[in-house]
């Protein structure tokens, strides 16, 4: 009986602690929030523009996009408020908020369908989709994206799909092209690795139908060499000794050096350690 009325003191005397801590908090936050908006209480557009673009340049995308908003809710019908809204979903994007950045970028979107810069909108869109996840360790350390879920990927391909089904004349189109085709590969690599997978688990037919359809959706990627002996191993496995000649002739016609393009993991020293940890599986 001692002990649980120790327990509840102690937890009674903490959660008091605890509020007091964040009534002092919010105490601390209003007078930071009131001594902001005191700062900014004279501040024309022109001054807000200048000194958020002057915190996107040094990289203080928090501040830069506290001031965008700010400009949005005391000049939402002004002259560049268009730009505003493009330049907050930027400034969310560089923050590494990508889904306040599509939200921006969408809301742009549907408010200023006929604006010149709405290409720009859907190129953003797509960038954030192609950049997302990327942290720390994808910077500064070689990693095999392909091992990860293709969800953003496909994402970041209909993005740039679209933009160039909308604007093909956009500035932004020779981009999207490039990133889409490092897409595609990815996507199709992706597809190898679980094709190897069913591999290892001795699942040959489900391994020969996602390496049958890189062959088929993913034509002229680099995984294609791949696919091809995924699926000469699992038909040898399966006793299709006739399916598994067809295609290992069809890989010495198309391949005869072996694959043209080296597998990520294999590219360098640094790649096969990295596959050694296996970190993305």
């Amino acid at each position: 009986m001692r002990l649980i009325l120790i327990k509840f003191l102690f937890i009674f005397c903490l959660s008091l602690s605890l509020q007091g801590c964040g009534t002092l908090q919010s105490l601390m936050g209003s007078d930071s929030d009131s001594s902001e908006e005191d700062e900014y209480a004279t501040w024309n557009a022109e001054q807000f523009r200048a000194q958020a673009k002057a915190a996107v340049d040094s990289g203080n995308y928090d501040k830069a996009i506290k001031l965008y908003e700010a400009l949005e809710s005391r000049y939402p019908f002004g002259e560049d408020s268009a730009q505003t809204q493009l330049d907050v979903a930027y400034a969310y994007y560089k923050n590494d908020d990508p889904e306040s950045a599509v939200a921006a970028a969408d809301r742009f979107i549907k408010t200023n369908p006929r604006n010149s810069s709405v290409d720009y909108a859907y190129y953003l869109k797509g960038l954030v989709n192609y950049n997302r996840g990327i942290g720390f360790i994808d910077r500064f350390l070689p990693t095999d994206t392909s091992q990860r879920d293709p969800g953003d990927a496909r994402t970041a391909y209909e993005n740039f799909a679209e933009l160039i089904r909308r604007f093909p004349a956009s500035k932004y189109v020779p981009d999207a092209r490039q990133r889409m085709i490092a897409l595609n590969n990815n996507l199709a690599m992706h597809e190898v690795h679980v094709a190897r997978f069913y591999i290892k688990r001795k699942a040959y037919i489900a391994a020969v139908n996602r390496a049958s359809g890189v062959v088929e959706k993913y034509q002229r990627t680099p995984a294609v060499p791949y696919a091809l002996q995924i699926m000469q191993e699992a038909y040898t496995e399966l006793g299709m000794t006739d399916l598994a000649k067809d295609t290992a002739s069809v890989y010495e016609l198309n391949y005869p050096n072996g694959p043209p393009v080296a597998e990520h993991k294999e590219a360098t020293f640094s790649h096969k350690v990295w596959d050694f940890i296996g970190l993305e599986k």
